[in-house]
């Protein structure tokens, strides 16, 4: 069994992970649909059992990766979940296929996973972290009103 992408982490710093310090409802992280929008590339649209509705593109979940290393990246460059990595300045563009899962997979009854066309495959993407990166106007606004900010969005 392989350990790649394990970390043990301080208290202090689990708490100051995003979505960490918000509690919600059963109903408000647990699904009531599920649709990932794979063959349009559109994304990922969750209604919740309390009846808000969430969306992601499918670059911003990847940008979002919850794995370990994708976490220790971003903290490294100072990013947000979902915040774009900056492209580096080269003479010609080069083509990148738009992001998308290969294969979406079912983790228990409590998470997603994807099989990026970039070939990452490391993140669970749990109902509970969904939910606190919402990026919707609403859950938007309730982030601004909570200590710690809004989350970026796409």
């Amino acid at each position: 069994m392989s350990h790649e992408g394990i970390r043990i982490l301080p208290d202090d710093v689990a708490r100051k992970a995003p979505g960490a310090e918000k509690e919600f409802s059963r109903e408000a992280i647990d699904p009531q649909h599920v649709r990932v929008n794979q063959t349009d590339g559109t994304g990922v649209e969750i209604v919740w059992k309390d009846g808000h509705t969430s969306h992601w593109t499918f670059a911003w979940l990847r940008a979002a990766c919850p794995c370990a290393t994708c976490v220790e990246e971003r903290e490294a460059e100072g990013r947000a979940p979902g915040e774009q990595k900056p492209e580096p300045k080269t003479a010609l563009p080069i083509f990148k296929p738009a992001v998308r899962p290969n294969k979406v997979n079912p983790v228990g009854r409590y998470a997603i996973s994807f099989d990026w066309n970039d070939g990452h495959t490391s993140g669970i993407y749990s109902w509970h972290y969904l939910r606190s990166v919402c990026n919707c106007d609403a859950c938007h606004a309730n982030f601004s009103e909570a200590p710690g900010g809004p989350p970026a969005t796409a």
